[in-house]
């Protein structure tokens, strides 16, 4: 089944550094998945088979836990659709700016 999803953690640590290097754990971990995958300032979207995003959801938590976070706070938003998903690329392109050089 056709899904996206917006995921975003937040451990609870003590530095900025650590949280970035928390958070590029769980990054690294969604990326591991080979899915079409966009990071972004707040969240990382993710476009997939339905049960495989679910699993990453689950799973990133347990990254961040696993990486030394004493709790994380997880926000997810989810996009079903069984027939044609809306995708991240036709969502966003036109939003996009190029820039030549």
């Amino acid at each position: 089944m056709n899904a996206s999803i917006a995921i975003q953690v937040l451990p609870t640590v003590d530095s900025k550094e650590e949280l970035i290097r928390i958070v590029d754990e769980a990054i690294a971990y969604i990326k591991s998945f080979g899915l079409h995958t966009e990071v972004g300032p707040f969240e990382t979207t993710v476009e997939g088979d339905y049960d495989t995003l679910m699993e990453i959801v689950k799973g990133c938590s347990k990254v961040c836990i696993d990486a030394g976070a004493p709790d994380v706070m997880t926000y997810v938003k989810i996009n079903l659709d069984p027939t044609a998903l809306l995708t991240m690329d036709l969502k966003t392109t036109k939003h996009r700016e190029v820039t030549e050089e």
